[in-house]
């Protein structure tokens, strides 16, 4: 029997946008596949790097980061800037772990874009079945 490989992802999305695009792609019944476990933060820059680099640890094949839709629209103003930043210095971290930056993705998706965010989670679950399970 050949099963599918099937990624643990698990998504930090910000409560202003890509969390509510992730609530209307739910009530548009857009789907998107079941491995993507959403987790709301206040603002994307709110994620401290230890929360990624302990969803590895803890099982995640990769970790998805949805932030305002673009730097400038940011419900904090300098939020997604930080979060850019941040996500630079975490695929280096990531790199040095032994860990490919690919299972780290950065996406700015606003509350309007529920189909986006179906995109986005479609497309990156794909993205990591083709890297395989992550070696722990």
């Amino acid at each position: 029997m050949n099963e599918q490989y099937e990624p643990k992802i698990v998504a930090f999305l910000c409560k202003w946008c890509a969390s509510a695009g992730a609530d209307l792609a739910g009530v548009s019944r857009l789907k998107y596949p079941p491995n993507v476990v959403p987790m709301r933060v206040l603002c994307s820059s709110r994620i401290d790097p230890q929360f990624i680099m302990d969803a590895f640890e803890k099982g995640a094949d990769g970790v998805l980061i949805g932030g305002c839709h673009t730097p400038n629209d940011c419900h904090y103003i300098t939020g997604n800037f930080k979060a850019y930043k941040r996500h630079l210095m975490l695929q280096k971290m990531l790199e040095e772990a032994g860990i490919e930056s690919e299972r780290l993705r950065l996406e700015w998706i606003s509350a309007t874009e529920g189909r986006k965010l179906a995109q986005v989670a479609t497309e990156f679950v794909e993205e990591i079945q083709k890297l395989g399970p992550l070696k722990r």
